[in-house]
């Protein structure tokens, strides 16, 4: 059995959920942990922060449920409205930088959102991911070369059909995944011992 946690970088519920999951992946160390990026700002949905006039009411909520705090950098952002949201270049940075540590993919999928929502950094930049990957001890240059290369788009769009095909329509989604056997343990909100309920029921299922 694994956990497949599916987010989106740019989705200010899954910044709220990420010390969740980080609680989570605490009780449950023999658990890997597969991190799917979701598809949330592209196509049309890449225009500038402004045309989203949810964002402000939603972050207070998300505060107020999660105890999460946004930056004055990307509080900046949002006053300023012009920053476009790019969750495939998003993806693209996650599929490097678990390329380089597959193994803390979860963690480094909570960096990506502190680099975001707390320092106002965006997800675009590969300056940003060499700062994640410095921070993490990796290979600043090697995660760098890696979300500019061909293979983090090919994995980017591969993650976002992986995300359809669970059936994930919010983010963040936290699944149970044994074998061809899945079971949603989260969407959008829950604490860790609404993960762990759900965890005990799906293997006691699976039994």
């Amino acid at each position: 059995m694994k956990l497949v946690y599916v987010f989106d970088a740019y989705c200010g519920w899954s910044y709220g959920f990420s010390p969740v999951l980080a609680e989570v992946t605490r009780r449950h160390p023999e658990l890997a942990v597969e991190v799917v990026s979701g598809g949330l700002f592209t196509g049309a949905r890449r225009v500038p922060i402004r045309e989203f006039g949810y964002v402000q009411g939603a972050n207070a909520k998300i505060s107020e449920l999660t105890g999460v705090t946004f930056g004055q950098p990307y509080d900046r952002l949002i006053a300023d409205g012009s920053f476009v949201m790019d969750s495939e270049a998003a993806a693209r940075g996650m599929a490097a930088l678990r390329q380089a540590a597959p193994d803390r993919a979860a963690e480094l999928a909570a960096a990506m959102q502190e680099a975001f929502y707390a320092a106002g950094l965006s997800l675009s930049d590969a300056a940003t991911y060499r700062r994640i990957a410095s921070g993490a001890g990796l290979d600043a240059d090697a995660v760098t070369a890696a979300f500019g290369a061909p293979a983090a788009q090919t994995a980017a769009r591969a993650d976002f059909r992986r995300a359809a095909g669970f059936g994930v329509q919010g983010f963040p989604t936290l699944l149970a995944v044994d074998g061809d056997r899945a079971a949603v343990l989260a969407v959008g909100h829950a604490t860790a011992d609404q993960v762990d309920h759900g965890l005990a029921a799906f293997g006691a299922a699976t039994r």
